[in-house]
């Protein structure tokens, strides 16, 4: 009988403990309101927009010729600062929030799809009142400006792409929608500020860069109520599109970034990617050590580039920048 009730109190005090434990961290990794995290990350350049039901973050800083700037996935407008700082002097620079990113958080349609994606950027150029315009992305950025040049050629006068991935999701067709692990939903509830570390750090060319700054602004606007529930269901609903017709069709100046040392999507996708882009002027330059968040690797090294280009102050062939100072 000692040795029952011994055993029943045992069982009791881990089930204590662990009930305890979970919800500390359910504390711990409780979702963020999006009221502080909007005091926290705005800016004096900060704008909300509603567009179909969601409400927009987006920064409208500079005056001259229109660039429209399209983030990664996971990440935020906030890692365009540096191109930014390079360009507002002579050009209006555009940013927004992705739904399911940033301040902008959640879609009240549920949807996330790269269709919806692009009509939300599509609409969201409308309401600024575009008429022409540079539009640039990097990653699913990219993604995103591809189709948007291919569908309105008249109005975009130049195209940049960052390493944008979108060869890398091909395979994503239809048929693999929806194809997340159970057990991702733990997520929803727990999000160690480990995991935004791991994944900055495996997509980073040399890590001693790494800003813990970078980690802790990723982690925070993860938590942003809602925000996880909708990043995963933009995993599970994605799909690339018909991207080779698309890019076949191009015929703007384009400028194509890409780091050699990108993880994620390699860099002889851009050798691919030059070929797709017949049509088009492409000018290409690879960069050495930086890896897939090239933006905030080495984004400052990289404005200096497109700020040439966009003047019009480059060569003529194609090189590869060595500096990363």
């Amino acid at each position: 009988m000692r040795l029952l009730r011994f055993l029943g109190y045992s069982l009791l005090t881990v089930l204590g403990l662990g009930t305890v434990a979970l919800l500390a961290a359910l504390w711990a990794y409780r979702d963020i309101p999006a009221e502080i995290l909007e005091a926290r990350y705005t800016s004096d350049a900060s704008r909300f927009m509603n567009i179909e039901g969601v409400r927009i973050h987006y920064r409208d800083e500079g005056s001259g010729p229109p660039v429209v700037l399209i983030h990664a996935n996971f990440a935020s407008l906030i890692g365009w600062d540096p191109w930014v700082e390079a360009l507002k002097d002579s050009y209006r620079v555009i940013r927004f929030d992705m739904t399911s990113h940033g301040l902008t958080g959640p879609d009240p349609t549920g949807d996330y799809s790269l269709e919806r994606t692009i009509y939300l950027a599509e609409r969201f150029i409308d309401a600024l009142g575009l008429e022409t315009l540079t539009i640039g992305g990097t990653s699913l950025g990219g993604t995103v400006s591809l189709h948007y040049a291919s569908r309105h050629p008249e109005r975009v006068d130049k195209l940049i792409l960052l390493s944008p991935g979108a060869l890398e999701g091909r395979e994503q067709t239809s048929g693999s929608r929806g194809q997340i692990p159970e057990s991702a939903r733990i997520l929803e509830y727990i999000l160690p500020r480990a995991l935004p570390a791991f994944m900055l750090r495996s997509a980073w060319g040399d890590t001693r860069r790494l800003p813990n700054e970078v980690i802790d602004r990723w982690h925070d606007m993860w938590l942003r109520e809602g925000q996880r529930a909708a990043q995963l269901a933009r995993l599970g609903q994605y799909r690339s599109g018909d991207l080779e017709d698309a890019v076949r069709g191009i015929t703007t100046p384009t400028l194509l970034l890409w780091g050699e040392a990108n993880p994620q999507a390699k860099v002889e996708q851009a050798y691919e990617l030059e070929e797709l882009l017949e049509q088009a002027d492409v000018r290409m330059i690879i960069y050495p050590r930086v890896g897939h968040m090239a933006v905030q690797e080495a984004g400052s090294m990289i404005a200096r580039d497109v700020r040439a280009w966009l003047d019009g102050d480059v060569e003529e062939e194609s090189v590869a920048s060595s500096d990363q100072g």
